[in-house]
């Protein structure tokens, strides 16, 4: 007699900040997207972690790559779980790697962990903290990488905008470390220009991967941010980004500096979040 294999089912959950949905891909056996509010925030393969799914992660992936020789483990800190996509990804792809999460919403973890566990061996710790309060209490030069992926919503949050949270970020990491940040915006990019400027004022080597029609002002979309003290692999950035399904482009140099223009680090009291996406730009069902 053939045995049945029972379908996955949706998982709703009330959390911290908002209403989260666990929703099994019809294609691939044991993969999820998770959404808080209907706006897309994590997609998880259990069976293959390398598999992702949103471009933006794809392109934080490829900085990770970058970062060290193929396979060396990393030191690593991530500014916001959601369903841990890239902490899976470094797991499966540098094995022997120390990862450590923090997120805000404990009830999202806490589903996360239930519904989509961990491999005992993954070298990921999670905790419920606020990530501007992680790095005060991080040991300086601690970490290869730090990835900020931090949203309210769909909106950054303002006290991860300001020049302080940069020099911690700064402080966090290594002398050869990488920071990735995800950020969304538009033309005429307001926020993210002065996002630029903020990590320029500590930084020495910055540049930004994103689609060309996000980059021309024709939609809202995600951006990376790519930040260190140490020469960027720009060549190699620009060769797994170009390759990738939806190619991005890398701005640096005299490029960025254009987008820069006149804009100016965020002080502690000019912080605000990163505008609200256009309706429907986010949303899922």
């Amino acid at each position: 007699m053939e045995e049945t294999v029972d379908e996955p089912v949706p998982v709703i959950r009330d959390v911290d900040q908002g209403t989260a949905r666990l929703l099994p891909d019809v294609d691939r056996r044991r993969a999820w997207l998770l959404t808080v509010d209907g706006a897309p925030q994590s997609y998880v393969d259990l069976d293959d972690p390398e598999h992702l799914e949103f471009e933006y992660a794809r392109r934080i992936a490829h900085v990770l790559d970058c970062a060290a020789a193929p396979g060396t483990p990393l030191d690593a800190l991530h500014l916001g779980g959601g369903a841990l996509t890239l902490p899976r990804y470094l797991a499966a792809t540098r094995p022997g790697s120390r990862q450590w999460v923090v997120d805000s919403d404990r009830a999202l973890l806490e589903m996360v962990a239930e519904h989509l566990p961990l491999p005992a061996d993954s070298g990921i710790t999670v905790r419920a903290e606020d990530a501007r309060a992680a790095l005060r209490s991080r040991r300086p030069g601690s970490v290869d990488v730090l990835v900020a992926d931090v949203f309210g919503g769909s909106r950054v949050p303002a006290h991860l905008t300001t020049l302080p949270y940069a020099r911690a970020a700064a402080e966090a990491l290594r002398p050869e470390g990488v920071y990735a940040a995800n950020l969304a915006d538009a033309a005429p990019f307001a926020f993210l220009r002065s996002q630029l400027a903020t990590f320029a004022a500590v930084f020495d080597h910055l540049c930004l991967i994103a689609e060309p029609v996000v980059l021309r002002g024709r939609r809202f979309g995600n951006t990376v941010l790519v930040a260190s003290r140490a020469e960027l692999p720009l060549e190699r950035l620009e060769r797994l980004t170009a390759g990738d399904p939806f190619p991005a482009r890398v701005a640096h140099g005299a490029a960025l500096g254009r987008l820069i223009g006149d804009a100016r680090p965020v002080q502690e009291a000019d912080a605000a979040p990163s505008p609200e996406p256009p309706e429907g730009t986010f949303t899922v069902g």
